[in-house]
């Protein structure tokens, strides 16, 4: 299966800038994931790798080709939209068919081929039926199946679980990982879902006004976001942020927020801190902050606050409290012992605040490597 490059891309329409100087490479077999806020351009960037939007700047390369002006059928891809775009007037096996008879495949091999996909994706019992009588998960399926029976040497997935319910996207985002692993074709996905993104892809690259941000492994953008953005769009629920400033020169440095000042350890700081002040941004994640009556020992930093929300999903309970005018969300043991309006105090390990430039957004810690239980445990996987 080959690799991927974007060199140098930029796509215009108009005056509006798209996507603006893209330089990144998927590598063979890999599967990645575009996510971003509605606008960011990662759709726009899938359909440059499709063929059906031509760069205004810059190159496209599947492996050797450059392929930035060639037509979509010759690039060896397969797409699937998130609509199904199923052809309502035909049987499944009809609709499987379809690509491989207009491309002029014997009948015996399409025959073959359609039996062998249903086969893996559980739709055997269902080549005579319509997709008017089909479910919505049985639909995708369907479409997935498409994408499949040419045997692409790359797929390429725009939202396509977003028509579902919560349930059959958990379900179809298992499946669809399976696939891929089991064929091993390189994937790009699309989804403006972080829950998604950080589930599925080897690797996910954040979007925000036709840039892409950060593009790693899901640990590395949790634990080491490159700025503020990213902290925020990954994880859920979403980072706390708290105005604050470093005060100090060299190791004497202190951290001003909610309300105090604590000696902060400077060589945590990315580079040492060249003024007398500056103002920041303290990003913390619900997960991290503690009830006190359940706090682990480590955790020796206290915030106090007026509990104004609490949203229980029966596992756990996120609380929200009040912090001199800042909601931030906090997570409790299921079901605690507390009523709106009532005064609780957070614990905190301060090895697990993050720091952000308030002009910039940047990350000005250090890279940090916190050890976790598994990779396969990380918050994100809940939901």
């Amino acid at each position: 299966m080959p690799n991927v490059r974007f060199e140098h891309v930029s796509k215009l329409f108009g005056d509006h800038v798209a996507i603006r100087d893209l330089n990144f490479e998927i590598k063979e077999g890999e599967f990645v994931v575009f996510v971003g806020p509605s606008g960011c351009g990662k759709t726009t960037t899938l359909r440059m790798l499709a063929g059906l939007e031509t760069p205004s700047y810059g190159k496209v390369w599947i492996g050797d080709k450059d392929v930035t002006l060639a037509p979509p059928g010759e690039r060896d891809i397969s797409m699937v939209f998130q609509s199904y775009a199923l052809f309502p007037h035909m049987s499944v096996y009809k609709n499987l068919a379809f690509g491989p008879e207009v491309r002029g495949m014997q009948k015996s091999l399409i025959s073959e081929r359609v039996h062998q996909v249903a086969e893996m994706l559980d739709l055997g019992k269902l080549l005579h039926r319509r997709p008017s009588e089909l479910s919505g998960g049985q639909r995708q399926r369907i479409a997935l199946g498409r994408m499949m029976i040419r045997q692409p040497k790359i797929f390429l997935l725009d939202e396509p679980l977003s028509n579902l319910d919560a349930a059959l996207r958990t379900t179809m985002r298992s499946e669809i990982m399976e696939l891929q692993r089991r064929l091993a074709v390189t994937t790009v996905y699309v989804t403006h879902d972080q829950v998604e993104a950080m589930t599925m892809g080897d690797r996910i690259a954040v979007f925000k006004d036709g840039s892409i941000l950060q593009i790693d492994t899901p640990r590395q953008l949790y634990q080491n976001p490159t700025n503020k953005f990213v902290a925020c769009f990954v994880g859920s629920p979403k980072m706390n942020i708290l105005p604050g400033s470093l005060s100090g020169r060299a190791t004497a440095v202190k951290l001003g927020f909610a309300g105090g000042s604590i000696a902060f350890d400077a060589g945590r700081l990315a580079q040492p801190l060249a003024l007398e002040e500056r103002e920041v941004e303290v990003g913390i994640r619900p997960q991290d902050l503690h009830w006190i009556k359940d706090a682990p020992s480590r955790c020796g930093h206290r915030l106090g606050g007026v509990v104004s929300n609490i949203e229980t999903t029966g596992p756990e309970t996120y609380v929200v409290v009040d912090i001199q005018g800042t909601s931030i969300v906090s997570k409790f043991p299921s079901f605690p012992d507390i009523k709106f309006g009532q005064t609780v105090e957070l614990a905190l390990d301060l090895d697990d605040i993050y720091l952000f430039d308030r002009a910039s957004g940047d990350n000005i810690l250090g890279n940090r490597d916190k050890p976790t239980q598994a990779d396969t445990k990380l918050p994100w996987a809940a939901g």
